[in-house]
């Protein structure tokens, strides 16, 4: 009747990833290191060895949707404030990293100057999942430094590979203004359909109204920015990037309780898959890659992959121990000065420079012939290349990232927390400024306000001891429950109001909004009712 393979392979998929996901939870152990290792054993299985993985699959499907997830969830305010760093390292440290490389494959491994390049622009951006999953124990500071970097940085990795790979096939020769204008249109055309697509996102939303459509148009997003900016040949890395930041920051505003609590969930559990199949994939990809090899010897290949990965941890070493203090001396303003960053803090961040998704991507997107017909010269040992700096990032410096972090004597990172217990204790005195005229404009009756007082002074009186005596003696009689409702989601309101407020004033952090948002939206979905499709 029907051919089972492909079901079967997709159940095996997700049994292995809900498999080592509890066994990396349950251990303490290191998720995406379990999961390449599952990925590797998969490749054992005939029939799963025979998967052949489309590139489109990995740069049209993985790639937008992960990259809006993490862009969703960055502090757009951290990122403002590191501009600087963030533009150093996700623009000139990924060329210098794809120079390096490309002079080490040239002179060490004998590649052509344009296949080394290739090679330089495949393993020179870090990788946003990669650097989430592997990383989440670091300062924010850090990790949000890391995860911006990683954002942007894969732009100009992919136009180094559009023009080292045009070279290469001979499809065009280098020309440094041409160079130069391929820039400029894929960071520029980048934001600019970023900006367009959040701007028609966020109509559309307002238009849509129902949570389940809202999370239609969420779904649709990224995709959409990524398609638009390829087709003008602009970067749909940076377009889905800056869409995501542009939502993040007005969708509180015009999103319902119910559509966001819809919206978080999809993507949580979708971009969780995608991760960890992401793993996976560049596990099942090793075997295959290493068998594959006829340009060079298996163990010439292995050495080459060494070789490319130490030169890619070196110049990241070099860059963050030499630049910074280049910068120091061009900039003594006192501002920057409070911002810097010790020798031992900068360690982690030159640790965690994780290949992944994006780098597995441009290595299987790298054509099997040429313009003239010939085979691309040692695709495959580019693709053995590859896996092996992923590998010796990932396993290698994502297993002895802890270790590194302790060295760092980080003091304890309570700014989230504390930040968070601001923003609750100042919306809910918000709340009660308001009550009595949202309880007056409601007509809402007095025991009914004392009773919904009482209980907004217990929470504050929780976080906050000092607030003072609570009245215990309340009249206890039975309300209307629809006018209670009512004022009680009138007083989330008003504390989302300010909740915003104090982000929009650099107060708090974007991630403390999410987090206090998510609780608000919670309470009042416990007032209307569980979520789902009104």
């Amino acid at each position: 009747m029907y051919d089972p393979t492909g079901l079967t392979i997709l159940v095996l998929f997700g049994v292995v990833i809900l498999a080592l996901s509890i066994l990396a939870r349950r251990t303490g152990t290191n998720a995406p290191v379990l999961l390449i290792l599952g990925g590797v054993a998969l490749a054992l299985v005939p029939t799963i060895a025979r998967l052949q993985v489309p590139p489109e699959l990995v740069v049209l499907i993985f790639l937008p949707a992960l990259l809006y997830w993490e862009s969703l969830t960055t502090s757009l305010r951290k990122i403002r404030r590191d501009l600087r760093s963030l533009v150093l390292s996700s623009v000139f440290l990924v060329l210098a990293t794809a120079a390096a490389v490309a002079a080490a494959a040239h002179y060490a491994l004998g590649m052509d100057w344009a296949v080394a390049f290739v090679l330089g622009a495949i393993v020179a951006p870090t990788d946003a999942t990669a650097v989430t999953a592997v990383a989440r124990d670091l300062p924010r500071r850090q990790l949000t430094m890391l995860r911006a970097e990683s954002l942007v940085n894969d732009g100009t990795a992919l136009v180094v590979f559009s023009v080292a790979l045009g070279v290469a096939t001979g499809q065009e020769e280098f020309r440094v203004l041409g160079a130069l204008g391929d820039f400029a249109i894929s960071y520029l055309g980048g934001i600019a359909v970023g900006a367009l697509v959040a701007w028609l996102a966020v109509l559309a939303r307002r238009i849509a109204a129902d949570p389940m459509l809202v999370t239609v148009v969420s779904v649709l997003t990224p995709f959409v920015a990524f398609l638009l900016a390829e087709e003008i040949h602009a970067s749909g890395v940076l377009a889905v990037v800056v869409c995501g930041l542009g939502i993040a920051r007005v969708g509180p505003r015009i999103t319902s309780a119910r559509a966001r609590v819809l919206v978080h969930s999809f993507w949580q559990v979708t971009t969780f898959l995608l991760n960890a199949a992401l793993f996976v994939l560049v596990g099942m990809q090793l075997p295959r890659a290493i068998s594959t090899v006829s340009s060079r010897s298996v163990a010439a290949a292995v050495g080459g992959a060494l070789l490319v990965a130490v030169v890619v941890v070196a110049t990241r070493f070099v860059w963050f121990f030499t630049v910074p203090y280049v910068i120091r001396t061009l900039d003594r303003r006192p501002a920057q000065r409070a911002r810097r960053i010790g020798a031992r803090g900068r360690l982690p961040l030159a640790w965690s420079g994780f290949r992944g998704a994006v780098s597995l991507a441009i290595a299987l997107a790298v054509p099997l012939t040429t313009t003239a017909g010939t085979p691309f010269p040692e695709r495959d040992l580019l693709i053995v290349l590859a896996l092996g700096v992923i590998l010796v990032t990932l396993v290698g410096q994502g297993l002895t990232l802890p270790a590194v972090i302790r060295f760092g004597r980080f003091g304890p990172d309570t700014a989230f927390d504390d930040e968070v217990l601001l923003a609750r204790r100042r919306t809910l005195d918000a709340a009660l400024v308001a009550l009595p005229r949202l309880a007056a404009e409601r007509a809402v009756p007095e025991a009914l306000a004392r009773r919904v007082r009482a209980e907004q002074e217990h929470r504050l009186h929780i976080l906050d001891p000092a607030h003072g005596t609570l009245d215990d003696d309340l009249d206890d009689a039975a309300e209307d429950a629809a006018m209670e409702r009512d004022l009680r989601v009138a007083l989330l309101d008003e504390r989302r109001r300010v909740l915003l407020a104090l982000r929009d004033e650099s107060v708090i952090d974007d991630a403390v909004v999410l987090r206090v948002q998510a609780e608000l939206d919670n309470e009042e979905l416990g007032l209307r009712g569980a979520p789902g499709p009104e």
